[in-house]
C-alpha cells in the first residue's frame, strides 16, 4: 500500500509543478495586486497581456476575469511537425515544454473555449504521447534484453518516466537477484529481498 502512495504522491507532486508554469492572461478585468509566494504580480491592466501562473490564469477564467492565450506551441501546424519529426526518429525528440501533456489537459479541460481547434490539439497530442510512449517501451525492452546496468534518458518528461518507473524498476530487481544468486559464493535458490 505504501508503494501505491508514493506513486500517487509524486504524480501529484509533478501535477502540482505544472501548474506553476506560465501562460499568458488576456482581458483581465482586475485592477488589484496580488501577493503569492511566487512573487507580486498585478496591478492587471484591462487589455495588456501578462504572463501569468497557470494556477493563476485557470482561477481568473473560471471567474470569467480573462481570456487565456495558449502557449505558442499549442497550434495544429507546430505539433502536426512535432508527430511526424518524433515518428521519423529514433530517438525521443525534444518536447516544446516539460509539461507539456498536463498543461495540455489543463487548458484544454478548462479553458477549450479560448484555444483554436481544440479538439485538433487534443488529438495531436495525445497521438505524440502514444508514439513518445511506444518508444519508451521499446527503449525498456532492449535495455532489459541486453541486461543493461545503466541507461540514459535525453529528451524524456517526468510523466512519460514516471509511466515506466515501476516496470523498470522490477525489472531491474529482478535482474539484481537472478546475478546475485549466480555469483559463487551465493546460496542456491535463496533470494536476497534488497
Amino acid at each position: 500500500m505504501q508503494g501505491i502512495l508514493s506513486i500517487d504522491m509524486k504524480k501529484r507532486r509533478h501535477d502540482r509543478l505544472a501548474f506553476y508554469a506560465s501562460v499568458k492572461n488576456f482581458r483581465t478585468t482586475i485592477s488589484l495586486k496580488s501577493y503569492i509566494h511566487q512573487g507580486d504580480l498585478g496591478p492587471f491592466n484591462p487589455g495588456l497581456p501578462v504572463d501569468v501562473p497557470v494556477w493563476l490564469a485557470l482561477n481568473l477564467k473560471q471567474r470569467q476575469k480573462c481570456r487565456i492565450v495558449p502557449p505558442e506551441w499549442m497550434d495544429v501546424e507546430k505539433l502536426e511537425e512535432m508527430r511526424e519529426l518524433e515518428r521519423k526518429e529514433d530517438t525521443f525528440t525534444p518536447v516544446p515544454s516539460p509539461y507539456y501533456m498536463e498543461l495540455t489537459k489543463l487548458l484544454l479541460n478548462h479553458a477549450s473555449d479560448n484555444i483554436p481547434k481544440a479538439d485538433e490539439i487534443r488529438t495531436l497530442v495525445k497521438d505524440i504521447w502514444d508514439t513518445r510512449i511506444a518508444k519508451l517501451r521499446l527503449s525498456a525492452d532492449s535495455f532489459i534484453s541486453q541486461q543493461e546496468a545503466h541507461a540514459k534518458l535525453d529528451n524524456l518528461t517526468l510523466m512519460e518516466i514516471n509511466t515506466i518507473r515501476s516496470l523498470l524498476l522490477d525489472s531491474l530487481n529482478c535482474m539484481f537477484k537472478l546475478r546475485s544468486n549466480l555469483q559463487p559464493g551465493s546460496s542456491k535458490g535463496q533470494f536476497m529481498d534488497y
